[in-house]
């Protein structure tokens, strides 16, 4: 049986394409104000109905969604939902946690026997509008199921990798590998520009070997039509998943290095005033 009452908590960027698909869907889909109106906006012409107050989101819905920033506005909202939530809701966490940000969210639900569930995700906005993304499921597995419901309205590959908190580790490795290959991607361009070699024929050899990625044809391809904004992912965004994926390393010697090192390029980013730009366009910086 279709749950036909959703409220979703931060659609921004990501979260948009998820919200969209499930209006597509035909859920009843409550959404509260974000920074960005845009997307409010556009999902209230879709058919979304705007809630004024997180109390209003927890008392109307079964089920919650959390697309938000960090782990401490994460918990914030929760504490500001949980004297309004019943034992019957579901809350589907897709927030990028730090390595006990979720385990530490899920503490507070028990404490009221709510089910919650984190589920970060791989892909971008376009993949999240598109409802092709990866799910990195946590959670006692007695409520997989009835996440999956929900999930896979805007994921087309939904992975369970065991109980709360195993999802955030595994959305922080992964983090590491994607970072890392975009970051290495951009430095890459860099050093072609700055030695005179043509970008299009590089890209064009660069793909028949092992190079090849999903960060360079991102990158690359629009970066030849002098477009810098082909990785969609914030340097100050960026810089909080490498502070998470650097404490969670710490122990493993040589990953802590690498990790300390890539931290520092946005970092020093960020320093400079960049901390808005998309990692692409440091580019040109």
């Amino acid at each position: 049986m279709k749950v036909k009452k959703i409220g979703f908590i931060g659609a921004g960027y990501m979260g948009f394409g998820m919200a969209y698909n499930l209006l597509k869907n035909n859920y009843d889909l409550s959404v509260i104000a974000h920074k960005n109106r845009e997307f409010i906006n556009k999902l209230i012409k879709q058919g979304a109905t705007e809630k004024k107050s997180l109390e209003e989101i927890a008392k109307i819905n079964e089920i919650i969604i959390m697309c938000v920033t960090n782990t401490p506005i994460a918990k914030n909202i929760i504490n500001e939902l949980l004297p309004f939530l019943s034992k019957e809701t579901l809350i589907i966490d897709i927030t990028t946690h730090s390595e006990t940000g979720s385990i530490e969210i899920n503490k507070i639900l028990k404490t009221k026997e709510i089910t919650y569930v984190e589920s970060p995700v791989m892909g971008g906005p376009i993949q999240s509008q598109e409802g092709v993304l990866g799910a990195i499921v946590g959670c006692e597995l007695i409520h997989f199921n009835r996440a999956k419901e929900i999930l896979k309205n805007f994921c087309k590959e939904i992975f369970y990798f065991g109980p709360i908190g195993m999802g955030a580790k595994t959305k922080l490795v992964s983090n590491f590998l994607s970072l890392g290959t975009a970051t290495l991607t951009i430095e890459t361009i860099k050093i072609v520009n700055e030695l005179g070699i043509d970008l299009r024929k590089f890209y064009e050899v660069a793909k028949l070997g092992s190079g090849n990625s999903g960060a360079l044809n991102r990158i690359a391809d629009k970066a030849i039509k002098g477009d810098y904004k082909g990785y969609i992912f914030s340097v100050n965004n960026t810089l909080k998943d490498l502070t998470y994926i650097h404490d969670l390393l710490k122990d493993i010697p040589t990953s802590s290095k690498l990790s300390a090192l890539i931290k520092s390029i946005y970092q020093d980013a960020s320093n400079k005033g960049y901390g808005n730009l998309v990692i692409s366009e440091l580019i040109k910086k």
